[in-house]
């Protein structure tokens, strides 16, 4: 366990559905601390209702209005990956220090049957290749009890070898 203890998570609702989620005591500092938050995301985009279309969220830096002690960060859903709130290419410049796509049991990001009652979700830690940081990425999946199915998290990422990655560095290339 972490000394400085754990990475708190509270989520966020508009109306009925997920608007994202208030980050405390401290952020998240590795790939397998944020694949413990997309854990949760997930679980939340898997209960009916919550979450009806894929959403991209933004790791924002920046304190709500009126924050709880300990409070040091949100992340807000930002609009659909596809539809009539679709994001733009190039949508954040410059670069957030990370997005996270989620994908309700209903909009599985692959057409395979198996996919259409899991929900899942990517976040994608941006780098800087040229420097030597490199991308991170973190994957998970949920079935609509909130049973986690499949987790997994990568460094060294190439975005265009996966669909959630390539859609999430679309979104921040320049």
């Amino acid at each position: 366990m972490d000394p400085r203890g754990p990475v708190e998570v509270v989520a966020l609702r508009a109306g009925h559905e997920l608007a994202g989620f208030v980050l405390g005591n401290r952020w998240p500092d590795s790939t397998d601390e944020w694949a413990e938050f997309l854990l949760l995301a997930v679980r939340f985009a898997a209960v009916p209702g919550m979450l009806e279309h894929s959403t991209v969220f933004r790791v924002r830096e920046e304190l709500p209005e009126e924050p709880q002690p300990g409070t040091v960060g949100l992340v807000l859903a930002e609009g659909h990956v596809v539809g009539e709130h679709a994001l733009a290419p190039a949508q954040f410049s410059p670069p957030p220090p990370g997005l996270v796509v989620l994908h309700p049991p209903n909009e599985p990001p692959t057409r395979a049957a198996a996919d259409r009652d899991v929900a899942s979700g990517c976040v994608l830690l941006p780098g800087l290749p040229h420097l030597g940081l490199d991308h991170r990425a973190a994957w998970a999946r949920s079935d609509r009890t909130g049973g986690v199915t499949e987790t997994r998290t990568r460094t060294a990422v190439d975005p265009a070898r996966d669909v959630d990655t390539a859609v999430l560095a679309l979104l921040i290339a320049a």
